[in-house]
């Protein structure tokens, strides 16, 4: 299994990093026969778990419970869980009490959003043996402040606020950095001049790995296409014929046969 020292060693001998999403057991499970470096847990989950229109809904508590069903299914890789909406921003009792539920639930680490006052926070859990995995660009908890999903840092000045955050989460200790949805050119030269190994999605090739969310790349819902994600499965097509073939067998009394059947 992967962990934090053996992932920074990959990334200084020149090799990409892979994560996916996953939220339960099964997927999971499948996932852990596969090449994919790091399965994360993310507050994506009340989108594409439980229907929601965007990730503030889910609870520490819910993401525990989903961590715990990742960890069973995928014993063999490295386990982020994402810290949900406001997880972070009471207190620092409230923070360590999330964070211990999710590493206790099963993660290997966790994933916060944003810099300012959150690298306070990011020194304590370092400091209390907690990997940390910084998360900057577009922050979907953030969704309304940035006024809605759209590519970030298009001004000169927001390019500089990046690369100075994503410095101060470095010096803060975080392991890693995701860049969500940030010009190509500026998110490789934040790789270029940070040592962590930097995760991007809609973020370039410049980068040090990628992740995207397992219902995106697995066309999962073909209602839903951001143009960053390629998809290699066009799974919804795929589910949908299965289920209407079984609905079909059903009716016509092909299913269950005699072997299929009990004597």
């Amino acid at each position: 299994m992967s962990n934090v020292l053996s992932l920074q060693k990959r990334v200084d001998d020149g090799d990409k990093l892979t994560m996916v999403t996953a939220y339960d057991y099964s997927f999971a499970r499948i996932i852990n026969q596969t090449d994919i470096d790091i399965i994360l847990v993310g507050d994506s989950a009340a989108m594409v778990m439980h229907g929601y229109d965007s990730t503030l809904p889910i609870d520490c508590a819910q993401m525990a419970v989903h961590v715990a069903a990742v960890r069973r299914g995928a014993a063999d890789k490295f386990i982020v869980g994402d810290l949900p909406f406001m997880a972070c921003r009471r207190s620092l009792a409230d923070s360590v009490d999330a964070v211990t539920k999710l590493m206790q639930a099963g993660a290997h680490s966790v994933k916060l959003e944003g810099a300012g006052s959150n690298t306070e926070t990011i020194a304590h859990l370092v400091e209390s043996g907690v990997p940390v995995m910084g998360h900057l660009g577009l922050t979907p908890q953030s969704v309304h402040a940035l006024g809605g999903y759209r590519v970030q840092c298009r001004s000169e000045q927001a390019h500089q606020q990046l690369l100075d955050d994503a410095h101060r989460l470095e010096q803060s200790g975080c392991f890693s950095l995701v860049l969500e949805c940030v010009p190509a050119k500026l998110a490789a030269q934040v790789a270029s001049q940070l040592r962590i190994p930097v995760i991007g999605i809609g973020a370039g090739n410049g980068v040090d790995g990628q992740v995207l969310v397992m219902q995106d790349l697995l066309g999962m819902n073909q209602s839903f296409s951001p143009s960053f994600v390629r998809r290699y499965l066009d799974a919804e097509s795929l589910f949908t014929d299965a289920f209407n073939r079984y609905a079909a067998d059903v009716r016509s009394g092909d299913f269950p046969d005699d072997r299929e059947s009990f004597e």
